[in-house]
């Protein structure tokens, strides 16, 4: 038997920002079927320059991700929508921490994230919900 659910997808998102959400999905799906030391590999270039995203930052790219995609805003498009979530953070000039793991209790599931300060944007769920196994935070800022 099936549980029935509806998925929630955030409005009042701009067209110039819903555009920019679909732009991006264009490179996350496809940069989601690759290895993962590859994504952390593409994903390590692309945050270079870029400042450390706050939470309504992080927040309202992912907001803006979820009402562009029906499957980033379901339960299984968790890796496309969090690599959205940062590559239209890095369109704005910042970068969230990007995540990937597992949950420390049973049953066994894999997820990705993004989040702020070690805090989860926008998940649901307690911060220490997941173990996390691959972070790509934003890249150290040079001394001057």
């Amino acid at each position: 038997m099936t549980t029935p659910s509806a998925l929630t997808r955030p409005t009042g998102i701009p067209r110039t920002r819903r555009l920019a959400a679909r732009l991006v999905l264009l490179a996350a799906f496809p940069l989601s079927v690759l290895p993962p030391r590859r994504i952390r590999a593409v994903l390590e270039a692309v945050r270079r320059g870029a400042a450390p995203a706050s939470a309504a930052q992080a927040k309202s790219a992912r907001d803006a991700i979820c009402a562009v995609s029906l499957f980033c805003a379901g339960p299984r498009g968790c890796l496309p929508r969090s690599l959205g979530t940062a590559l239209l953070c890095r369109l704005g000039g910042t970068w969230p921490t990007w995540c990937t793991g597992v949950r420390l209790v049973p049953p066994f599931t894999a997820h990705a994230w993004v989040e702020i300060d070690g805090r989860l944007v926008d998940e649901g769920v307690p911060d220490d919900y997941f173990n996390r196994l691959l972070t790509v935070p934003p890249a150290p800022r040079p001394p001057r």
